[in-house]
């Protein structure tokens, strides 16, 4: 007899869990992973069937602009991997950002962000400040910074745990405690670590964010963005829920508000077949993640100690400010890095003197990535706010990929000359 399914009882590893996702439910045909459904509408005999489906009553599939098998199938797995209560996967991770936002809160609220914040997040702050949501930018690796912060208006914290690009990390379970005391939505953006470094629910998270474009994909071959609920909040006591979402355990109250205003009215819908391509990249997420960070720490390592370097910003390294933090809270410090030439060694020469490493943006591929960040992802934001973020004109973001080191070595070291 074909076996379709098996249970997570078999499994306790996070790469077996990964692979084998996908069987927790029959999978049509026997197929070993979710086949990809590309149907944007599903029928039913009968009419009465197809009236619950879309009232909610049954469960079912309707239009895939809300709900897709495959999407479906991406979404169980990432809920696995975050140990969380349920997931809604959006077209990209800005998508999810920005939906979170929109759905939870209402004009004249306050949100604390972190002052450390991805060059897009920070202009989606600035669209929503001139929609009557005030935001407060705070040093978040001081939880004193936050909780001096906190209004009577306050309703959410966003953070992400390794900041992008100066590697600052967030005191993670500290503000979690300080959200759980005032009773605020803590938002996490797990972007920089992946489930498999870190995971949010350890710090009392109510909602996590990644994007699945970066390392959970893994292979700069599709966009997707996550929201995950992770079950410490409360919902039923938060007064922005609309009352159509008001029904069912409360705990699920807040992302069904998230998955109906994102999806169905804005349409921020993952695709089917990045869905696939996201899910299939997953499966090798720790066996990637493995290789790369101690692949950054061994880079990170040489240009501290080269005379034409600068400051170094890594995690791993004993003299980062949040060392001892990042050691506590993480499976490895990241594969994420950025380093300051010399004032002497002229920046864009140097860039193109490299020849393994790639010109590009993104991050958490398999390929290294190297990006000016001053003139390309923070130019918009203006110099006097990356001053305030510590970010150089010569600074320079490497994503390490899975090449093997000594050639990552040789060609960071060849472009000096």
């Amino acid at each position: 007899m074909r076996r379709t399914s098996v249970g997570l009882f078999d499994m306790k590893g996070f790469t077996t869990q990964n692979v084998h996702s996908d069987r927790q439910d029959p999978i049509e045909h026997g197929s070993t992973h979710k086949p990809v459904h590309t149907s944007v509408a599903y029928s039913y005999d009968s009419a009465l069937e197809l009236a619950a489906v879309f009232q909610g009553t049954k469960p079912g599939h309707t239009y895939s602009r809300q709900i897709n098998p495959t999407v479906d199938a991406l979404e169980a797995k990432i809920t696995r991997m975050e140990r969380g209560l349920k997931t809604v996967c959006f077209s990209t991770g800005m998508a999810a950002i920005g939906t979170t936002f929109f759905s939870l809160l209402r004009s004249g609220d306050h949100v604390i962000s972190s002052a450390f914040l991805f060059g897009n997040t920070n202009s989606l702050f600035n669209s929503f400040a001139a929609q009557g949501i005030s935001v407060s930018f705070v040093d978040a690796t001081d939880v004193e910074e936050v909780a001096s912060a906190i209004t009577e208006e306050t309703k959410m914290v966003f953070v992400e745990t390794i900041a992008n690009p100066r590697t600052q990390v967030t005191a993670l379970a500290e503000i979690g405690d300080l959200c759980e005391a005032h009773r605020l939505i803590y938002f996490v953006d797990n972007t920089m670590t992946s489930p498999y470094l870190f995971e949010p629910i350890d710090v009392k998270a109510s909602l996590v964010i990644n994007s699945l474009t970066k390392y959970i994909g893994g292979h700069g071959n599709a966009l997707g963005g996550a929201i995950t609920e992770l079950g410490h909040f409360d919902w039923g006591s938060y007064e922005n829920i609309y009352d159509d979402y008001k029904s069912g355990n409360s705990q699920m109250w807040g992302l069904t508000q998230i998955k109906k205003k994102g999806l169905r009215d804005f349409g921020a819908t993952l695709t089917a077949e990045s869905a696939h391509h996201i899910s299939v990249g997953s499966e090798t997420l720790a066996l990637r993640m493995e290789r790369q960070c101690q692949s950054a720490r061994t880079l990170a390592e040489f240009l501290a100690n080269h005379d034409q370097v600068g400051n170094v910003f890594f995690p791993g390294l004993p003299d980062h400010p949040q060392f001892d933090r990042s050691k506590a809270l993480f499976r490895y410090a990241g594969a994420i890095l950025s380093f300051e030439l010399d004032p002497e060694i002229d920046l864009w020469t140097y860039m193109d003197k490299l020849k393994v490493a790639i010109k590009s943006t993104n991050l958490g591929d398999n390929r290294t990535l190297v990006i000016p960040v001053a003139h390309t992802i923070y130019f918009e934001m203006g110099p006097q706010r990356r001053a305030s973020m510590g970010i150089h004109d010569s600074l320079i973001r490497i994503s390490v990929g899975i090449e093997d080191i000594d050639d990552l070595i040789e060609d960071f070291s060849q472009a000096f000359d």
